[in-house]
């Protein structure tokens, strides 16, 4: 039997070309004539598309030139001639004459379509007086805890905050005086969240042990474990009508709890990445979600399903936060500080500026909107025309390295006069306005030619 010969891929390929390059030689002069009629027709629907607002412009200007013609000769215009409105080209852009020389292109007709309508000019979007708000001062500096402090929350009676850290521990501090009131310990590993019902005495934590405890404030001791977390709890939030609790964390995934029964009501699926940050609210979209996958969610509470996926941010939404009397919120990334209206998440404005990872946001109902960032520095913005009034940074605890000046939690009291922060530096910072500051000591830098610049 004789043995085939093999060849390499090389001389496969170029045989294959030889062939092919033989039979279709014979037809290489068999092509179609041009058709100069198709090419002509090719070209004016070519030139239409890219220049049909020249086109018309051209029109316009031709159109004036007669009216301009008519109105300087004293011989009266060719029978048949409408002098109440000439038609500038083909998208019912129209000048009216009027007599004399009134020759004031007007708008296009309502309903009229195309590209016509870019030719009026548009009135650029000036920036708004933003409103001016008193600076904001470093007032007290609290210590007591042994390691990172990671979430903070105001009871509804605004005579007392709660911390958790990185030391295991939660305590209570007294809001007017800043002395600790009492420690909580039972968790394992660092407290990353804390919430205080309005409307039982209950104070409910999460934490990197993946547990999420209930706490009775009468007793001081625990009552209940809603377990299903499958890794480190990094958010939680109550709705403020219904009884059901919300955390949110590691495993990308949402959990809907009913407080009382302990019950996994929903479990809310979509996010591919941790999620840093969870928000309720009484009006649909009741539950949001920020993700280090750089998309926030709307869910629908009554279906456990994703509304709306927000994909505007290029990097991780570390925090968000809902406007106490606006029907809007805000998320926090490092690339941009954007504000959201409801229930549909329709995009309203860039707080660009704060360059620096930001891992919290709060806002009071005068509208002051702070960031803190993980470089220590604070931004405090208007929150209707995103104008940045003041930035602080506070210096670390004596003993402490400069790069724990992070600030990883801030929340307003419920007056919305004092701010508090947990630091890197193990400490609890409070501010207040500064009460001394006038419009005239501290004037809004303001200039009304700055076009604000929204950029999705």
């Amino acid at each position: 039997m004789e043995e085939v010969q093999r060849h390499s891929v090389h001389t496969l390929v170029f045989r294959s070309l030889k062939r092919s390059h033989d039979m279709f030689l014979s037809n290489q002069r068999l092509l179609a004539p041009q058709d100069d009629t198709a090419e002509k027709m090719k070209k004016a629907i070519k030139a239409r598309d890219s220049y049909s607002l020249v086109f018309d412009r051209v029109k316009m200007a031709q159109a004036l030139k007669q009216r301009e013609a008519l109105d300087a000769s004293n011989n009266p215009p060719p029978p048949g001639t409408n002098l109440d409105s000439v038609a500038l080209g083909s998208e019912g852009v129209i000048v009216p004459y009027s007599g004399g020389n009134s020759l004031i292109p007007s708008t296009p007709l309502s309903g009229s379509t195309g590209n016509t309508s870019a030719l009026i000019p548009r009135k650029a979007p000036v920036m708004p007086r933003p409103r001016w708000h008193a600076p904001w001062k470093l007032y007290r500096v609290i210590s007591g805890h042994l390691g990172w402090v990671r979430c903070v929350t105001v009871e509804p009676g605004n005579e007392w905050f709660a911390t958790g850290a990185a030391d295991r521990v939660i305590k209570i501090w007294d809001l007017a005086s800043g002395k600790l009131k009492v420690s909580l310990t039972g968790h394992v590993s660092t407290v990353r969240g804390l919430q205080v019902s309005t409307r039982h005495p209950y104070l409910f934590s999460c934490g990197e042990d993946r547990q999420v405890k209930c706490w009775d404030l009468e007793y001081t001791k625990v009552i209940r474990h809603y377990h299903g977390h499958l890794s480190a709890v990094y958010a939680m939030s109550l709705h403020p009508t219904i009884d059901v609790l919300v955390t949110a964390g590691r495993d990308s995934t949402a959990r809907v709890w009913d407080m009382r029964t302990k019950a996994n009501v929903h479990t809310l699926t979509g996010h591919t990445n941790t999620i840093a940050s969870v928000v309720c609210q009484a009006a649909n979209p009741q539950i949001i979600t920020g993700s280090h996958d750089s998309t926030i969610r709307l869910w629908d509470l009554a279906a456990g399903k994703s509304m709306c996926t927000l994909t505007n941010h290029k990097k991780s939404v570390r925090s968000l936060v809902i406007h106490p009397t606006l029907y809007t919120f805000a998320s926090a990334s490092p690339d941009n500080i954007k504000q959201w209206k409801c229930p549909e998440g329709k995009f309203i404005q860039n707080l660009s500026g704060h360059n620096a990872i930001v891992n919290c946001l709060a806002v009071n109902p005068s509208g002051v909107l702070v960031s803190g960032g993980d470089n220590g520095t604070m931004y405090l913005w208007d929150w209707r025309t995103g104008y940045n009034f003041q930035r602080l940074q506070a210096a670390v605890q004596p003993g402490s390295m400069d790069s724990e000046a992070g600030i990883f939690a801030m929340t307003y009291d419920h007056s919305g006069t004092r701010l508090i922060t947990t630091e890197a530096d193990k400490t609890i910072k409070v501010y207040k306005e500064d009460d001394s500051a006038t419009e005239d000591s501290h004037p809004v830098n303001w200039k009304p030619d700055i076009i604000k610049r929204r950029k999705f």
